[in-house]
């Protein structure tokens, strides 16, 4: 009985950590993410759809990664060819509105992600990109809801900034795109090379010579990756 117990609560937890949307997503308590979300419509249609293809293509390219039996294991493999994919996109868009220009917008995501570091997450690094943003953070268990994960933290995040951010605009309807990219790291060099990243998308992108020379990066002092 007892080891049925733990069974049935261990099925919980995993469940808990991995459910999926259009995108299979892994989010263990207590881990660091890379996450991306983006602006409504700032990836044409036509885009997004080539994107469904080339994940289904992934997944055909191996025996195990298809029908019911694919493992939960074998999906989150899929995750990091599926995410360079999705800023490469991003970072080459010059479709869609690109909101986060607007110091205004971009100064109200930058002050919401600070004003949760500490509290939902402990946030390492970001970057507010003219159409989408990059965080890096390490999820923070919490006394008052243990059970927050990073889907939910960036609803809330999402929701709280679209607010603002339409009423600075002077507009209505959907500002981020519901679905958010997110990719749990798991090592110490993995995490210094996503921060790399993260700093470096500006200058990766064209749109400054230095990351320093961008306003909108953020770093904690001990991940200067210089």
């Amino acid at each position: 009985m007892l080891e049925q117990a733990q069974s049935q609560e261990l099925t919980m937890k995993e469940d808990r950590e991995f459910y999926r949307r259009h995108l299979p997503h892994y989010q263990p308590f207590e881990a660091e993410f890379h996450v991306v979300f983006r602006l409504a419509g700032s990836l044409p249609a036509e885009v997004v759809e080539w994107m469904r293809e080339k994940r289904s293509a992934l997944r055909s390219r191996s025996p195990r990664l298809q029908g019911e039996t694919q493992s939960k294991s074998e999906l989150f493999m899929l995750r990091p060819a599926c995410l360079a994919k999705y800023e490469n996109l991003l970072d080459g868009s010059s479709l869609g509105p690109r909101w986060l220009r607007d110091a205004r917008v971009a100064a109200i995501v930058s002050e919401a992600m600070h004003y949760r570091d500490g509290k939902q997450y402990d946030l390492y690094a970001y970057s507010i990109m003219p159409n989408h943003v990059h965080m890096v953070f390490r999820t923070v268990r919490r006394i008052v809801c243990p059970t927050d994960r990073v889907t939910d933290i960036l609803r809330k995040l999402k929701w709280n900034t679209a607010l603002r951010a339409n009423r600075v605009l002077g507009r209505t309807g959907s500002f981020w795109k519901a679905e958010s990219y997110d990719h749990v790291i798991r090592t110490d060099e993995e995490l210094s090379r996503t921060i790399w990243y993260v700093l470096h998308n500006p200058v990766l992108a064209g749109l400054a010579s230095s990351w320093r020379l961008w306003p909108w990066t953020y770093y904690k002092a001990e991940w200067d990756t210089s």
